[in-house]
This record gives C-alpha cells, sequence and structure tokens, in this order.
C-alpha cells in the first residue's frame, strides 16, 4: 500500500471499474497532495460552459442589467451538492450512477424506471449537442468563412465537418488522461477569455463599475423578470447530464478503485473518506470555475448590450458583440471574442462526447447488449459510441434547421431527466451509500435543499415546455 503524497500517480493504470485489494492506494494526506489528483471536475467544467452560459446567460445579462447577477453564483452553487453526494456515492459502491439508477423503483419490466428515461435521453443529447456544434461551427466560420459567405450552408456546413473529424480524433484511444488534459488546457484558456473580455470593456464607453457589482448582489428581483430568473436558475451550473457524468470520470480517475472494495475495516473508511475529500475538493474547484466564466459571460451582457436595449437570441449574441468589440476595440477585439466564443462552444462538445459516450455505452449494457464488466467489450462500444455521436450530432446541426417537435420532447426529457437524478441520488446516498462515510446534518440539509431546487427547476421547465 502506497502513500500518493510521496509518490504521486494521476489515473489508476488497471481497470477503473473494477476494485480488489491490488488496487487500494492511500490518500493524499495534504491540501497540496489533493490538489495533484483534482482531474474530473475540469471535464465537468469544460462541459458545463457551453451554449446555455456564452448565449444565454450573456442574452439574460442584456435583458435585465446587472440585477441578476447574484443568482448566477446562488444557482450554481445550490446544485453541487447533489453532484458531491452522488460522486460520495460512487467512490463508497465502485459503480457509476446509470448502473445505480437501474436500482431505483418501482420497476417498469426488468428495469428500474429510471434506466428508460435514461434511453429515452438520447433524443435530449441529440438535439442539444447538435446546436451547440453547429453554434460553435458559426463562430469559427464567422472568422474564416469557406465558400465566400460565411453563414451559407456550405461554410457551416464545412466547418461541422472539421469539428467533428477533430472530436473523433481527439478521443478514439479512449483515454481518461487524455480527456482530463485537454478539458483542463481549454477551461483555463476559455476562463481566461472570459475574464479578459470583462476587463478589455473598461477601455470603452460599456465599462462596469464596483456600483454595478454591488447592485448585482442585492438579491432582488424586479417586477416581470421571475420568468428570466427562473430561466437562468435552469440553464447555469451543473444538469442531470454532467451530474450523471461525474461518477464516471471519478470511477475512471480511479478513486473508487484507490478506495478498493468495502472489506468492514477502519482502514476502508479511512481511505473512503479520504479520497471522498479529494473529490469534494475537485468538484469545488470546478464550481469556481464554471461560476467565474459564466459571471463573465452575463456581464457582458448586462454591460455591453443592456444600456443599448439590444437582446440578441442564440448565435445573435456572438455577432453583435463581436461587431461592437470590432467597433469599440479594434477588429483584433472581434477576433479574439469570435476565437473564444468558439472555443468555449467546442470543448463542450470535446467534453460531452466521452461523458455522454459512456452513458450511451452504460445504458445499452444495462440493457443487454454487452456486458459492462467485459472491459475490452466496453472499450470497443465505447469508442464506437463516441465516433457516431460527433457524425450524428453534425448531420442533424447542418441539416435540420428547425426541429421544433423534438426540441419540444428534448425539453420534456430534460425536465423529467432532472428530476430523476435529484431523486435518485437522495435513495442512493439513504439506502446505498455506507454509513460510515457519509457527513454529517448540515451535509444532508443542503442535499435535500440542493435536490428540491433541482426537482422544482425541471417541474417549472415541464410547465414551461407545455
Amino acid at each position: 500500500m502506497s502513500t500518493l503524497d510521496d509518490k504521486p500517480t494521476t489515473q489508476a493504470p488497471h481497470d477503473p471499474y473494477v476494485r480488489d485489494a491490488s488496487t487500494v492506494q492511500e490518500p493524499p494526506r495534504s491540501f497540496a497532495g489533493r490538489l495533484r489528483f483534482l482531474g474530473p471536475g475540469m471535464i465537468t467544467s469544460a462541459a458545463v460552459v457551453g451554449s446555455g452560459e456564452l448565449l444565454t446567460a450573456t442574452a439574460l445579462g442584456a435583458e435585465v442589467g446587472f440585477m441578476l447577477l447574484w443568482l448566477v453564483f446562488v444557482s450554481t452553487i445550490v446544485k453541487v451538492w447533489v453532484q458531491v453526494e452522488l460522486g460520495r456515492w460512487s467512490i463508497s459502491t465502485g459503480r457509476v450512477a446509470v448502473d445505480g439508477y437501474d436500482s431505483i423503483p418501482p420497476r417498469i419490466g426488468r428495469r428500474g424506471w429510471m434506466s428508460w428515461l435514461v434511453l429515452l435521453m438520447f433524443l435530449q443529447f441529440l438535439t442539444s449537442q447538435a446546436g451547440v456544434i453547429s453554434a460553435s461551427a458559426f463562430a469559427f466560420s464567422s472568422l474564416l468563412p469557406i465558400g465566400g459567405e460565411p453563414y451559407s450552408l456550405l461554410s457551416i456546413g464545412t466547418w461541422v465537418a472539421i469539428l467533428v473529424v477533430i472530436a473523433i480524433a481527439v478521443h478514439l484511444a479512449n483515454r481518461y488522461s487524455i480527456v482530463e488534459n485537454v478539458s483542463t488546457a481549454l477551461v483555463f484558456l476559455v476562463t481566461l477569455f472570459a475574464i479578459v473580455m470583462v476587463f478589455l470593456i473598461q477601455g470603452t464607453e460599456f465599462a462596469w463599475g464596483t456600483a454595478d457589482v454591488a447592485d448585482g448582489f442585492r438579491f432582488q428581483v424586479a417586477v416581470g423578470s421571475m420568468g428570466i430568473a427562473l430561466s437562468m436558475f435552469g440553464l447555469t451550473g451543473v444538469g442531470a447530464g454532467e451530474i450523471t457524468a461525474y461518477t464516471y470520470w471519478c470511477v475512471e480517475k480511479g478513486y473508487a478503485a484507490w478506495t478498493g472494495p468495502d472489506d468492514g475495516t477502519d482502514g476502508w473508511v479511512r481511505r473512503a473518506r479520504g479520497w471522498i475529500s479529494v473529490m469534494k475538493l475537485d468538484a469545488w474547484v470546478s464550481w469556481v470555475v464554471y461560476t467565474v466564466s459564466t459571471a463573465a459571460f452575463y456581464v457582458l451582457g448586462a454591460t455591453v448590450l443592456h444600456d443599448q436595449g439590444i437582446v440578441p437570441e442564440g448565435t445573435d449574441v456572438m455577432v453583435t458583440l463581436s461587431s461592437i468589440f470590432g467597433t469599440g476595440i479594434g477588429q483584433w477585439g472581434a477576433t479574439v471574442f469570435l476565437v473564444g466564443a468558439g472555443l468555449a462552444l467546442f470543448k463542450t462538445i470535446l467534453a460531452n462526447v466521452p461523458s455522454l459516450g459512456r452513458q450511451v455505452a452504460n445504458t445499452l449494457a444495462i440493457f443487454g447488449a454487452f456486458s459492462w464488466s467485459d472491459r475490452a467489450a466496453r472499450d470497443r462500444w465505447m469508442r464506437g459510441i463516441m465516433i457516431v455521436l460527433p457524425i450524428v450530432w453534425g448531420l442533424f446541426g447542418t441539416i435540420v434547421s428547425s426541429p421544433l417537435p423534438l426540441v419540444i420532447i428534448a425539453g420534456i426529457l430534460n425536465a423529467v431527466f432532472l428530476i430523476g437524478v435529484a431523486i435518485s441520488t437522495v435513495y442512493l446516498s439513504r439506502t446505498d451509500t455506507d454509513p460510515r462515510v457519509r457527513d454529517g446534518r448540515a451535509t444532508t440539509l443542503m442535499l435535500g435543499v440542493s435536490a428540491v431546487a433541482i426537482v422544482a427547476v425541471g417541474v417549472l421547465g415541464l410547465v414551461n415546455t407545455f
């Protein structure tokens, strides 16, 4: 048994989905030692800051100004407790979310009801990621059009094809270390980009000050803006898909395998609590990262667009902001913005190809397509799915201009999935997580608050969809 503070290992060299005595390693004891084992959260951050944050948070800031800046922080922090608790369950049991969801009663046929819901979620994955990859292609096409016209089907379609090829090439090896390293690098670049953009406007007529920020933290909601506030709460921070995917990255990082199988000893409890502490630090560091990015995009909308009464939607956000940066700062400012926006969106695809690939493969295994415990079969299915997913997203995003029925269905499924994940996490925490590795009453209370908030957002999402 080794001590990882002395000889750090960044990733489990064995099959991380298998726990036995040979995988056991002591967790780092110091704060600096724990920092060396962060990583799953960076993949989560890469998946979180996408079209919802870049496009929607900016548009919401444009609509209400600084008034709801406080809600960016509240909406992101509340949801982390469900993410942490599902991560705790995963480390305690060595299992991943979709596997756990199958045990949630009531059962429909031979499967838990959540397994059927995850199967239906493939539709939601299709529409959401198709939109993200086409929006990313839109940004790059604005910078470097192919065929003359930047917003033509030829130019955007070609850029979509380029992004699809890159996504497949990056993940063809199907290695956790590649996902973590690429995600970390892109998260750093996009976070830096968002912060730089916010401070670049200080040299223009759209400069903001401490009074604006203070006004944004007055915890106010103006009459008529409740719908916007609820929308922001649902769109910012981790969603059901990111919370689910987080368990796969915790396992593949090695947290569960290093904890080892539960043999009932105090040694196992010590290791479990130690690696859970690493996981919690990882989750909260990622919260800081994606919250800063989201707040920065919101501030851009509140400063540059709100005072002008401009409230763009969808990809018009990128066109409008790049034009304003080009006028107020220079063409280089517009170029920097479009490059950063394209990267912010594309990193979501790079994070979600392996994240959703694992969820899809695990769901198919649950329904009998192959044995999840067979590492070779699992790897083959993951690779195949990670090739198919970006191709399907790219085709769908390029060809289907207004898939209204599928968008409506996806909205319903996403709302129900949010509710299901919250309920499932509470259920698994109370029935399956070893009581010796749980935290105190304060954490239980925050889990309850988080779950209720997520369920409320899911219900409101259903109401809005209908």
